[in-house]
């Protein structure tokens, strides 16, 4: 899988962050290049790499996570399952070269691509702490969250390839799960990824405070007020 992908940024002895990029369906590694090269002047010293989806589909330079044919709410759920090891391969790989551990990892995806990362990240084994779905959805709503996890969901509400009510679900889920989220559901935008987009991701990357971290400083303060 790592044979097509394009590395944006990269820092030979080792990385503070490493951003993972995972392109939607029909597209490549390419395509989110400019989300790449946006998070690159970010945070310049993380690795960025957009990844290739490894099946090629219906026309020349395309590729997929899945296959759409025939799609449906249940066979959906068994061939995300069957390609997830794939790329959970393929971040381990780019964590080994980077020098990282998931606590140092996020992972960013776009339609396909952030079904993919989205139930990645809701596995017995999260493999990034930071995960940002533009224009997804899980496959299905999980049933667990890890408090290590931090979720990013974001919608275009013109969206009419993928309904952005899949992310105000997935947002509700999370929530009643206990998990980390945000979500922003955008108007006038639709399938797409603008400039607002970009901002706004950049926005939760560098801004966000982990619902962990805020927890763990309301325990310490009451036990600050308790002890004084």
């Amino acid at each position: 899988m790592t044979a097509q992908s394009i590395v944006v940024q990269e820092q030979p002895g080792g990385a503070r962050q490493l951003f993972l990029l995972f392109h939607g369906y029909g597209a490549n590694a390419e395509d989110l290049v400019p989300i790449g090269q946006h998070l690159a002047k970010v945070f310049p010293n993380a690795t960025v790499v957009s990844i290739a989806a490894p099946e090629p589909m219906g026309y020349p330079g395309g590729l997929q996570w899945f296959s759409l044919d025939g799609i449906d709410d249940v066979n959906r759920v068994t061939r995300v399952a069957d390609a997830l090891p794939g790329l959970l391969q393929a971040i381990r790989e780019w964590q080994q070269r980077a020098k990282v551990s998931e606590a140092m990892t996020a992972l960013v995806g776009f339609s396909q691509g952030s079904t993919m990362a989205l139930e990645a990240s809701v596995g017995a084994h999260p493999p990034a702490a930071r995960v940002v779905a533009i224009a997804g959805r899980f496959a299905r709503l999980p049933t667990q969250v890890s408090p290590e996890v931090t979720i990013h969901l974001l919608h275009g509400m013109e969206d009419a390839v993928v309904p952005c009510r899949h992310t105000v679900e997935g947002a509700n889920r999370l929530r009643e799960l206990g998990g980390d989220v945000t979500a922003d559901v955008y108007p006038g935008i639709g399938h797409e990824i603008r400039n607002e987009t970009l901002q706004l991701v950049v926005q939760r990357l560098t801004r966000h405070v982990p619902k962990r971290h805020w927890e763990e400083a309301m325990a310490a303060g009451k036990e600050s007020g308790t002890n004084g």
